[in-house]
Protein backbone atom coordinates (compact mmCIF):
# COMPACT_ATOMS: atom_id res chain seq x y z
CA UNK A 1 0.00 0.00 0.00
CA UNK A 2 1.98 3.21 -1.15
CA UNK A 3 -1.04 5.72 -2.22
CA UNK A 4 -4.14 6.54 -1.00
CA UNK A 5 -6.48 4.74 -2.45
CA UNK A 6 -8.90 7.39 -4.07
CA UNK A 7 -11.42 5.73 -6.32
CA UNK A 8 -14.73 5.17 -4.67
CA UNK A 9 -15.40 1.46 -5.98
CA UNK A 10 -11.87 0.88 -4.84
CA UNK A 11 -12.34 1.74 -1.49
CA UNK A 12 -16.70 0.88 -1.38
CA UNK A 13 -15.11 -2.90 -2.11
CA UNK A 14 -12.88 -3.02 0.50
CA UNK A 15 -15.41 -1.70 3.31
CA UNK A 16 -18.15 -3.75 1.86
CA UNK A 17 -15.76 -6.97 2.68
CA UNK A 18 -15.91 -6.12 6.18
CA UNK A 19 -19.62 -7.13 7.02
CA UNK A 20 -19.30 -9.87 4.77
CA UNK A 21 -16.23 -11.14 6.54
CA UNK A 22 -17.95 -10.52 9.55
CA UNK A 23 -20.81 -13.10 8.01
CA UNK A 24 -18.04 -15.83 6.98
CA UNK A 25 -16.55 -16.25 10.53
CA UNK A 26 -20.09 -16.13 11.83
CA UNK A 27 -20.62 -19.14 9.76
CA UNK A 28 -16.60 -20.58 10.74
CA UNK A 29 -18.03 -20.26 13.92
CA UNK A 30 -21.16 -22.06 14.13
CA UNK A 31 -19.26 -24.95 12.25
CA UNK A 32 -16.67 -25.01 15.08
CA UNK A 33 -19.44 -25.53 17.48
CA UNK A 34 -20.67 -28.23 15.84
CA UNK A 35 -17.69 -29.95 15.65
CA UNK A 36 -17.72 -29.61 19.56
CA UNK A 37 -15.90 -26.52 20.14
CA UNK A 38 -16.72 -24.48 23.56
CA UNK A 39 -19.23 -22.01 22.12
CA UNK A 40 -16.98 -19.32 24.59
CA UNK A 41 -13.93 -20.18 22.83
CA UNK A 42 -15.40 -19.72 19.71
CA UNK A 43 -17.08 -16.52 19.80
CA UNK A 44 -13.58 -15.02 21.32
CA UNK A 45 -11.53 -16.53 18.50
CA UNK A 46 -14.32 -15.39 16.03
CA UNK A 47 -14.41 -11.57 17.63
CA UNK A 48 -10.27 -11.61 17.38
CA UNK A 49 -9.88 -12.31 13.62
CA UNK A 50 -13.07 -9.55 13.14
CA UNK A 51 -11.04 -6.77 14.79
CA UNK A 52 -7.80 -7.59 13.12
CA UNK A 53 -9.47 -7.59 9.87
CA UNK A 54 -11.49 -4.61 10.63
CA UNK A 55 -8.63 -2.27 11.90
CA UNK A 56 -6.17 -3.49 9.40
CA UNK A 57 -8.77 -2.55 6.49
CA UNK A 58 -9.07 0.91 8.72
CA UNK A 59 -5.84 1.61 8.75
CA UNK A 60 -4.70 0.64 5.06
CA UNK A 61 -7.51 2.68 3.44
CA UNK A 62 -6.33 6.01 5.88
CA UNK A 63 -9.80 8.72 5.12
CA UNK A 64 -12.29 8.31 7.07
CA UNK A 65 -12.52 4.65 7.46
CA UNK A 66 -8.93 5.29 9.46
CA UNK A 67 -10.63 8.48 11.29
CA UNK A 68 -13.32 5.97 12.56
CA UNK A 69 -10.76 3.35 13.66
CA UNK A 70 -8.80 6.22 15.20
CA UNK A 71 -12.48 6.75 17.22
CA UNK A 72 -12.65 3.30 18.30
CA UNK A 73 -9.34 3.10 19.19
CA UNK A 74 -9.79 4.74 22.30
CA UNK A 75 -12.45 2.75 23.68
CA UNK A 76 -10.19 -0.59 23.60
CA UNK A 77 -10.09 -0.42 27.45
CA UNK A 78 -14.08 -1.36 27.55
CA UNK A 79 -13.48 -4.81 25.81
CA UNK A 80 -12.78 -7.94 27.63
CA UNK A 81 -9.21 -8.23 28.22
CA UNK A 82 -8.64 -11.54 26.53
CA UNK A 83 -9.99 -9.88 23.43
CA UNK A 84 -8.94 -7.01 23.54
CA UNK A 85 -4.99 -8.27 24.53
CA UNK A 86 -4.38 -9.55 21.08
CA UNK A 87 -5.03 -6.74 18.85
CA UNK A 88 -4.29 -3.80 21.14
CA UNK A 89 -0.95 -2.53 18.78
CA UNK A 90 -3.11 -2.87 16.40
CA UNK A 91 -5.41 -0.18 18.09
CA UNK A 92 -1.99 1.63 18.72
CA UNK A 93 -0.78 2.04 15.12
CA UNK A 94 -4.25 3.67 14.31
CA UNK A 95 -3.64 6.30 16.45
CA UNK A 96 -0.10 7.47 14.36
CA UNK A 97 0.72 5.34 12.07
CA UNK A 98 0.00 4.05 8.50
CA UNK A 99 1.22 3.58 5.38
CA UNK A 100 2.80 6.80 3.75
CA UNK A 101 2.41 7.99 0.47
CA UNK A 102 5.56 8.24 -1.62
CA UNK A 103 7.54 10.95 -1.88
CA UNK A 104 6.85 11.53 -5.06
CA UNK A 105 3.21 12.50 -4.50
CA UNK A 106 4.37 14.91 -1.08
CA UNK A 107 6.60 16.44 -3.23
CA UNK A 108 3.81 17.02 -5.94
CA UNK A 109 1.33 18.50 -3.06
CA UNK A 110 4.23 20.85 -1.65
CA UNK A 111 5.17 22.29 -5.05
CA UNK A 112 1.05 22.71 -5.77
CA UNK A 113 0.61 24.66 -2.36
CA UNK A 114 3.70 26.39 -1.58
CA UNK A 115 5.54 26.86 -5.13
CA UNK A 116 7.45 25.13 -7.61
CA UNK A 117 10.62 26.70 -5.56
CA UNK A 118 9.05 25.01 -1.86
CA UNK A 119 12.35 23.67 -0.84
CA UNK A 120 13.32 27.21 -0.72
CA UNK A 121 11.61 27.49 2.78
CA UNK A 122 13.42 24.67 3.92
CA UNK A 123 16.96 24.35 5.38
CA UNK A 124 15.64 20.39 5.62
CA UNK A 125 13.20 18.27 4.86
CA UNK A 126 12.81 15.05 5.99
CA UNK A 127 11.30 13.09 3.09
CA UNK A 128 10.46 9.82 5.67
CA UNK A 129 7.04 10.90 7.46
CA UNK A 130 7.44 10.56 11.40
CA UNK A 131 3.60 10.30 11.38
CA UNK A 132 1.00 8.98 8.58
CA UNK A 133 -2.57 9.16 10.00
CA UNK A 134 -5.82 9.70 9.16
CA UNK A 135 -6.02 12.26 6.35
CA UNK A 136 -2.74 13.63 6.07
CA UNK A 137 0.91 13.15 7.14
CA UNK A 138 3.69 14.81 9.10
CA UNK A 139 7.45 15.57 8.13
CA UNK A 140 10.07 16.78 10.18
CA UNK A 141 11.73 19.74 8.23
CA UNK A 142 13.93 22.78 9.51
CA UNK A 143 12.52 26.22 8.60
CA UNK A 144 14.33 28.72 6.65
CA UNK A 145 14.63 30.48 9.72
CA UNK A 146 16.54 27.32 11.79
CA UNK A 147 13.06 26.56 13.73
CA UNK A 148 12.62 22.75 13.53
CA UNK A 149 9.27 22.23 12.54
CA UNK A 150 6.34 19.43 11.55
CA UNK A 151 4.83 19.55 7.91
CA UNK A 152 1.47 17.92 7.87
CA UNK A 153 0.22 17.49 4.29
CA UNK A 154 -2.97 16.37 3.61
CA UNK A 155 -3.18 13.57 1.51
CA UNK A 156 -4.63 14.46 -2.26
CA UNK A 157 -8.71 13.34 -2.39
CA UNK A 158 -8.96 13.22 1.18
CA UNK A 159 -11.94 14.84 1.11
CA UNK A 160 -13.80 12.71 -1.12
CA UNK A 161 -12.34 9.63 0.68
CA UNK A 162 -13.74 10.39 4.01
CA UNK A 163 -17.10 11.01 2.66
CA UNK A 164 -17.37 8.09 1.48
CA UNK A 165 -15.92 5.93 3.65
CA UNK A 166 -18.40 6.99 6.15
CA UNK A 167 -20.97 6.81 3.94
CA UNK A 168 -20.53 3.25 3.57
CA UNK A 169 -19.74 2.71 7.13
CA UNK A 170 -22.74 3.93 8.16
CA UNK A 171 -24.70 0.98 5.54
CA UNK A 172 -23.46 -1.45 8.23
CA UNK A 173 -22.37 0.57 11.60
CA UNK A 174 -24.46 -2.17 13.63
CA UNK A 175 -22.26 -5.14 12.67
CA UNK A 176 -19.92 -2.89 14.50
CA UNK A 177 -21.79 -2.83 17.58
CA UNK A 178 -20.28 -5.75 19.43
CA UNK A 179 -16.59 -4.81 18.80
CA UNK A 180 -17.10 -1.85 21.66
CA UNK A 181 -19.88 -3.33 24.19
CA UNK A 182 -22.36 -0.47 25.01
CA UNK A 183 -21.48 2.02 22.67
CA UNK A 184 -23.66 2.92 19.61
CA UNK A 185 -21.08 3.30 16.87
CA UNK A 186 -23.83 4.83 13.99
CA UNK A 187 -24.15 8.22 15.98
CA UNK A 188 -20.15 9.24 16.37
CA UNK A 189 -20.25 8.08 12.00
CA UNK A 190 -22.85 10.60 11.72
CA UNK A 191 -20.98 12.94 13.45
CA UNK A 192 -17.59 12.62 11.61
CA UNK A 193 -18.93 12.52 8.84
CA UNK A 194 -20.90 15.93 9.50
CA UNK A 195 -17.28 17.49 10.80
CA UNK A 196 -15.69 16.49 7.43
CA UNK A 197 -15.35 20.07 6.42
CA UNK A 198 -13.53 21.16 9.84
CA UNK A 199 -11.30 18.33 9.47
CA UNK A 200 -10.11 19.54 5.86
CA UNK A 201 -9.94 23.28 6.63
CA UNK A 202 -6.11 23.42 7.43
CA UNK A 203 -6.62 27.64 8.12
CA UNK A 204 -9.37 26.69 10.16
CA UNK A 205 -6.93 24.57 11.65
CA UNK A 206 -4.40 27.34 12.16
CA UNK A 207 -6.66 29.62 13.50
CA UNK A 208 -7.65 27.07 16.64
CA UNK A 209 -4.15 25.98 16.99
CA UNK A 210 -2.90 29.63 17.46
CA UNK A 211 -5.32 30.41 19.91
CA UNK A 212 -4.29 27.92 21.98
CA UNK A 213 -0.89 28.39 21.60
CA UNK A 214 -1.05 32.13 22.58
CA UNK A 215 -3.63 31.44 25.72
CA UNK A 216 -1.10 28.61 26.74
CA UNK A 217 2.02 30.01 25.78
CA UNK A 218 3.47 30.31 29.47
CA UNK A 219 1.33 27.66 30.78
CA UNK A 220 3.57 25.43 33.67
CA UNK A 221 1.44 22.07 32.46
CA UNK A 222 0.54 21.99 28.78
CA UNK A 223 2.77 22.90 25.47
CA UNK A 224 0.61 23.90 21.99
CA UNK A 225 3.02 24.50 19.21
CA UNK A 226 2.85 27.38 16.97
CA UNK A 227 1.82 28.21 13.68
CA UNK A 228 4.71 28.91 11.41
CA UNK A 229 3.05 29.07 7.89
CA UNK A 230 -0.42 27.51 6.47
CA UNK A 231 -1.44 27.07 2.93
CA UNK A 232 -4.32 25.08 1.36
CA UNK A 233 -3.71 21.19 2.40
CA UNK A 234 -0.81 21.83 3.70
CA UNK A 235 0.59 23.53 7.49
CA UNK A 236 3.79 23.95 9.03
CA UNK A 237 3.88 24.08 13.20
CA UNK A 238 6.59 24.13 15.72
CA UNK A 239 7.84 20.67 16.28
CA UNK A 240 8.13 19.48 19.64
CA UNK A 241 10.16 16.69 20.76
CA UNK A 242 8.40 14.33 23.51
CA UNK A 243 6.82 10.59 24.78
CA UNK A 244 4.04 9.79 22.52
CA UNK A 245 1.30 8.76 25.11
CA UNK A 246 1.06 5.63 23.40
CA UNK A 247 4.58 4.49 24.69
CA UNK A 248 3.18 5.64 28.40
CA UNK A 249 0.39 3.59 28.04
CA UNK A 250 2.79 0.80 26.75
CA UNK A 251 5.95 0.96 29.14
CA UNK A 252 5.67 4.12 31.73
CA UNK A 253 6.10 4.10 35.17
CA UNK A 254 3.35 4.66 37.27
CA UNK A 255 4.12 8.05 38.40
CA UNK A 256 4.13 9.36 34.58
CA UNK A 257 0.93 7.03 33.81
CA UNK A 258 -0.76 9.96 36.69
CA UNK A 259 1.36 12.70 36.06
CA UNK A 260 -0.16 12.09 31.98
CA UNK A 261 -3.60 11.21 33.36
CA UNK A 262 -3.94 14.68 35.44
CA UNK A 263 -2.77 17.07 32.59
CA UNK A 264 -4.87 15.30 30.41
CA UNK A 265 -7.76 15.77 32.39
CA UNK A 266 -6.60 19.39 33.33
CA UNK A 267 -6.25 20.36 29.21
CA UNK A 268 -10.08 18.31 28.87
CA UNK A 269 -11.40 21.00 31.55
CA UNK A 270 -9.28 24.14 31.23
CA UNK A 271 -9.50 24.33 27.61
CA UNK A 272 -12.72 25.44 26.99
CA UNK A 273 -12.99 27.64 29.42
CA UNK A 274 -9.49 29.51 28.48
CA UNK A 275 -10.20 29.69 25.03
CA UNK A 276 -13.71 28.62 24.23
CA UNK A 277 -12.67 25.69 22.14
CA UNK A 278 -12.83 22.28 23.16
CA UNK A 279 -10.25 19.99 21.40
CA UNK A 280 -12.23 17.11 19.99
CA UNK A 281 -9.42 14.55 18.95
CA UNK A 282 -8.32 13.36 22.16
CA UNK A 283 -6.70 9.98 20.74
CA UNK A 284 -3.04 9.19 22.73
CA UNK A 285 -1.62 9.96 18.95
CA UNK A 286 -2.41 13.23 19.38
CA UNK A 287 -0.51 13.78 22.72
CA UNK A 288 2.90 14.09 24.24
CA UNK A 289 5.07 13.78 27.34
CA UNK A 290 7.79 16.88 27.30
CA UNK A 291 10.28 17.86 30.43
CA UNK A 292 9.00 21.08 31.83
CA UNK A 293 13.13 22.91 31.39
CA UNK A 294 13.65 22.01 27.41
CA UNK A 295 17.59 22.21 28.54
CA UNK A 296 16.67 19.02 30.45
CA UNK A 297 15.54 17.07 27.23
CA UNK A 298 16.48 13.86 26.66
CA UNK A 299 19.98 13.52 24.10
CA UNK A 300 18.78 12.98 20.66
CA UNK A 301 20.42 9.41 20.87
CA UNK A 302 19.16 8.42 24.30
CA UNK A 303 16.91 5.55 23.51
CA UNK A 304 12.80 6.02 23.70
CA UNK A 305 12.50 3.64 26.62
CA UNK A 306 15.22 6.11 28.69
CA UNK A 307 12.78 9.21 28.04
CA UNK A 308 10.12 7.03 29.33
CA UNK A 309 11.19 5.70 32.47
CA UNK A 310 12.35 9.92 33.63
CA UNK A 311 11.18 11.46 36.52
CA UNK A 312 7.31 12.45 36.35
CA UNK A 313 7.52 15.29 37.99
CA UNK A 314 9.53 17.71 34.64
CA UNK A 315 6.65 16.27 32.54
CA UNK A 316 4.27 18.71 30.74
CA UNK A 317 1.61 17.54 28.19
CA UNK A 318 2.45 18.60 24.34
CA UNK A 319 -0.79 18.45 22.12
CA UNK A 320 -1.60 18.65 18.63
CA UNK A 321 -3.55 18.64 16.14
CA UNK A 322 -6.40 21.30 16.21
CA UNK A 323 -8.51 19.80 12.80
CA UNK A 324 -11.31 19.24 14.61
CA UNK A 325 -12.68 21.42 18.07
CA UNK A 326 -15.93 22.46 19.32
CA UNK A 327 -16.88 26.25 19.60
CA UNK A 328 -18.12 27.16 23.27
CA UNK A 329 -17.96 30.47 23.67
CA UNK A 330 -18.62 30.93 27.48
CA UNK A 331 -17.09 27.54 28.32
CA UNK A 332 -18.23 23.80 28.77
CA UNK A 333 -21.89 24.38 29.43
CA UNK A 334 -23.42 25.02 33.58
CA UNK A 335 -25.90 22.67 32.91
CA UNK A 336 -23.18 19.90 33.11
CA UNK A 337 -21.40 21.07 35.84
CA UNK A 338 -25.22 21.62 37.65
CA UNK A 339 -26.24 18.09 36.73
CA UNK A 340 -22.93 16.37 38.27
CA UNK A 341 -23.09 18.53 41.34
CA UNK A 342 -26.78 17.40 42.06
CA UNK A 343 -26.17 14.11 41.39
CA UNK A 344 -23.36 13.79 43.87
CA UNK A 345 -25.83 15.63 46.16
CA UNK A 346 -28.25 12.44 45.44
CA UNK A 347 -30.81 15.50 44.21
CA UNK A 348 -32.97 13.11 42.28
CA UNK A 349 -35.78 15.16 41.05
CA UNK A 350 -33.88 18.32 40.66
CA UNK A 351 -31.52 15.79 38.21
CA UNK A 352 -34.13 14.78 36.76
CA UNK A 353 -35.83 18.13 36.08
CA UNK A 354 -32.87 19.46 34.53
CA UNK A 355 -32.07 16.50 32.45
CA UNK A 356 -35.45 17.46 30.83
CA UNK A 357 -34.90 20.79 30.53
CA UNK A 358 -31.98 20.50 28.45
CA UNK A 359 -33.52 17.84 26.61
CA UNK A 360 -31.67 14.68 27.44
CA UNK A 361 -35.46 13.22 28.43
CA UNK A 362 -38.14 14.19 25.53
CA UNK A 363 -41.03 15.28 26.68
CA UNK A 364 -43.06 11.66 25.48
CA UNK A 365 -40.64 10.22 27.93
CA UNK A 366 -41.68 9.47 31.71
CA UNK A 367 -39.01 8.27 33.94
CA UNK A 368 -38.48 7.97 37.19
CA UNK A 369 -36.14 10.40 38.96
CA UNK A 370 -34.52 8.11 41.57
CA UNK A 371 -33.19 5.40 38.61
CA UNK A 372 -32.12 8.04 36.79
CA UNK A 373 -29.81 9.16 39.42
CA UNK A 374 -28.79 5.20 40.05
CA UNK A 375 -28.09 5.10 36.54
CA UNK A 376 -25.43 8.21 36.68
CA UNK A 377 -23.95 7.25 40.24
CA UNK A 378 -21.49 4.85 38.71
CA UNK A 379 -20.15 7.11 35.72
CA UNK A 380 -19.58 9.56 38.11
CA UNK A 381 -17.88 8.36 40.36
CA UNK A 382 -14.50 9.49 39.82
CA UNK A 383 -15.84 12.83 40.49
CA UNK A 384 -17.06 11.13 44.00
CA UNK A 385 -13.53 11.22 45.49
CA UNK A 386 -10.33 13.19 46.12
CA UNK A 387 -8.66 11.04 43.70
CA UNK A 388 -9.99 8.26 41.66
CA UNK A 389 -7.77 5.59 39.24
CA UNK A 390 -9.10 4.49 36.21
CA UNK A 391 -8.67 1.56 35.03
CA UNK A 392 -9.78 -0.82 32.11
CA UNK A 393 -11.43 -3.12 34.52
CA UNK A 394 -13.93 -0.25 35.69
CA UNK A 395 -14.72 1.06 32.05
CA UNK A 396 -15.17 -2.69 31.22
CA UNK A 397 -17.81 -3.42 33.96
CA UNK A 398 -19.76 -0.16 33.15
CA UNK A 399 -19.51 -0.76 29.72
CA UNK A 400 -21.01 -4.22 30.60
CA UNK A 401 -23.55 -2.88 33.30
CA UNK A 402 -25.04 -0.17 30.24
CA UNK A 403 -24.49 -3.33 27.25
CA UNK A 404 -25.99 -5.81 29.08
CA UNK A 405 -29.76 -5.98 27.67
CA UNK A 406 -31.15 -7.60 31.06
CA UNK A 407 -30.21 -4.57 33.16
CA UNK A 408 -31.86 -1.65 34.43
CA UNK A 409 -29.15 0.90 33.35
CA UNK A 410 -29.28 -0.75 29.52
CA UNK A 411 -33.48 -0.23 29.39
CA UNK A 412 -33.13 3.59 31.23
CA UNK A 413 -30.20 4.32 28.45
CA UNK A 414 -31.67 3.64 25.76
CA UNK A 415 -34.68 5.92 26.70
CA UNK A 416 -32.49 8.98 27.50
CA UNK A 417 -31.39 11.65 24.62
CA UNK A 418 -28.66 13.25 23.27
CA UNK A 419 -29.14 16.78 22.58
CA UNK A 420 -27.30 17.74 18.99
CA UNK A 421 -25.26 20.50 21.05
CA UNK A 422 -23.93 18.32 23.97
CA UNK A 423 -22.88 15.26 21.47
CA UNK A 424 -19.13 16.36 20.63
CA UNK A 425 -18.80 16.90 24.65
CA UNK A 426 -19.67 13.97 25.24
CA UNK A 427 -17.60 12.30 22.77
CA UNK A 428 -14.49 13.61 24.07
CA UNK A 429 -15.29 13.52 27.29
CA UNK A 430 -16.05 9.33 27.24
CA UNK A 431 -12.66 9.23 24.78
CA UNK A 432 -10.47 10.58 27.45
CA UNK A 433 -11.87 8.75 29.77
CA UNK A 434 -11.07 5.86 27.74
CA UNK A 435 -7.18 7.30 27.71
CA UNK A 436 -7.16 7.55 31.45
CA UNK A 437 -8.37 4.08 31.76
CA UNK A 438 -5.45 2.90 29.60
CA UNK A 439 -3.29 4.55 31.82
CA UNK A 440 -4.15 3.28 34.31
CA UNK A 441 -3.95 6.67 36.02
CA UNK A 442 -4.64 7.86 39.32
CA UNK A 443 -6.32 11.65 38.80
CA UNK A 444 -7.30 14.43 41.12
CA UNK A 445 -10.53 14.65 38.72
CA UNK A 446 -12.71 16.65 41.44
CA UNK A 447 -10.58 18.82 41.22
CA UNK A 448 -10.27 19.78 38.17
CA UNK A 449 -13.65 19.85 38.00
CA UNK A 450 -13.93 22.25 41.31
CA UNK A 451 -11.48 24.30 39.03
CA UNK A 452 -12.75 24.81 35.37
CA UNK A 453 -16.51 23.31 35.43
CA UNK A 454 -18.61 26.27 35.74
CA UNK A 455 -21.83 25.29 38.30
CA UNK A 456 -20.03 22.28 39.89
CA UNK A 457 -19.43 23.91 43.15
CA UNK A 458 -22.46 25.03 45.34
CA UNK A 459 -24.42 27.73 43.87
CA UNK A 460 -23.34 30.00 47.14
CA UNK A 461 -19.23 29.55 46.26
CA UNK A 462 -20.48 30.02 42.59
CA UNK A 463 -22.11 33.36 44.08
CA UNK A 464 -19.59 34.49 45.93
CA UNK A 465 -16.54 33.84 42.91
CA UNK A 466 -19.23 35.74 40.71
CA UNK A 467 -19.31 39.09 42.78
CA UNK A 468 -15.31 39.19 43.12
CA UNK A 469 -13.68 37.58 40.29
CA UNK A 470 -15.89 36.94 37.22
CA UNK A 471 -16.06 40.46 34.39
CA UNK A 472 -19.30 42.48 33.54
CA UNK A 473 -19.03 40.09 30.56
CA UNK A 474 -21.99 37.99 30.90
CA UNK A 475 -21.01 35.28 28.51
CA UNK A 476 -17.66 34.73 30.49
CA UNK A 477 -17.12 31.17 31.98
CA UNK A 478 -17.04 30.95 36.40
CA UNK A 479 -13.56 29.96 36.88
CA UNK A 480 -13.31 29.18 40.37
CA UNK A 481 -9.84 28.73 41.52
Amino acid sequence: MSDLPRKAVTRTAKLAALPLGFAGRATWGLGKRLGGKSAELVAREVQQRTADQLFKVLGELKGGAMKLGQALSVFESALPEEVAGPYRAALTKLQEAAPPLPSATVHAVLAERLGEDWRELFLAFDDKPSAAASIGQVHRAVWHDGREVAVKVQYPGAGEALLSDLTQLSRFARLLGPLIPGMDIKPLITELRDRVSEELDYAQEARSQREHAEEFADDPDVVVPGVVHQADQVLVTEWIDGVPLADVIADGTPEQRDRAGQLLARFLFSGPARTGLLHADPHPGNFRLLPADPSSATDGDAGQGDAVHAGAAQWRLGVLDFGTVDRLPGGLPQPIGDSLRLTLQGDADSVYELLREEGFVKESIDLAPDAVLDYLLPIIEPAEVEEFTFSRAWMRHQAARIADPRSPAHQLGKQLNLPPSYLLIHRVTLSTIGVLCQLGATVRLREELESWLPGFLPSEVCEMASEEDVTDDAAAPAVIK
